[in-house]
């Protein structure tokens, strides 16, 4: 047996275990995976009609400084037009967020959505592109252009660059397509973590989605 492996797995069972002996700060956040996107999609609805719920912060923080259990996580776009909470109408420990530009799963982000999964138990990971990405454009603009970009932005563009590369054999507008492109190859990708998520998804206590929010008009349309 792999020690490191191993060592790795006690570390998460023991994280587990601490969390699971706590009662669930939120209950209402105890979903199946299936239940979890609906209460998404019914947040986003009532965000791009400005409706809204009132969200009161200060009777929260109790509960939530015992622990967490969101009931989603979302790998976003560090675009500050694009913020979770509000597109969803959620309240403080509803989403586990990881956020950067283009919103490819690397890593970090990678171990932080393990975590959200393995320890805290968050049923649904959404991919959240976005209308109007400027990584995805510059990220196009690199690849049939061959523009040049500074500091570690080319970082960014090697990520996006397969996405770019498929759209390109695509009828349409070419920035969509990219960006669709790039949520659709991040969801494969978490959906194939090993061991945690790949293993997640198989057993059904997880499910990967993907989705585009739109600038216009607040809402979040999701990906076949």
């Amino acid at each position: 047996m792999n020690s490191k492996l191993s060592l790795a797995t006690l570390v998460v069972v023991g994280l587990t275990f601490a969390q699971s002996t706590q009662a669930a700060p939120r209950p209402q956040n105890v979903l199946s995976p299936d239940a979890a996107l609906k209460r998404l999609v019914d947040g986003n609805a009532r965000y791009a009609a400005g409706t809204t719920k009132r969200q009161s912060f200060s009777a929260e923080r109790a509960a939530l400084a015992l622990g967490q259990n969101p009931f989603a996580a979302v790998l976003g776009c560090a675009d500050s037009r694009v913020a979770p909470e509000f597109a969803f109408d959620t309240a403080r420990g509803d989403l586990f967020i990881c956020r950067v530009a283009g919103n490819f799963a690397e890593p970090s982000s990678i171990a932080s959505l393990e975590f959200a999964v393995a320890v805290l138990k968050t049923p649904l990971i959404l991919v959240l592109g976005h209308s109007s990405c400027g990584a995805v454009d510059s990220t196009i603009k690199a690849v049939n252009d061959g523009a040049k970009f500074p500091g570690h932005i080319p970082t960014l563009v090697k990520a996006i660059s397969p996405a770019v590369k498929k759209a390109n054999k695509e009828k349409g507008n070419l920035l969509e397509n990219s960006t669709a492109e790039n949520v659709r190859l991040n969801v494969e990708k978490l959906k194939g973590a090993s061991p945690i998520l790949k293993e997640a998804v198989k057993d059904g206590s997880l499910k990967i989605v993907g989705g585009i929010y739109h600038l216009d008009t607040g809402k979040v349309v999701l990906l076949d």
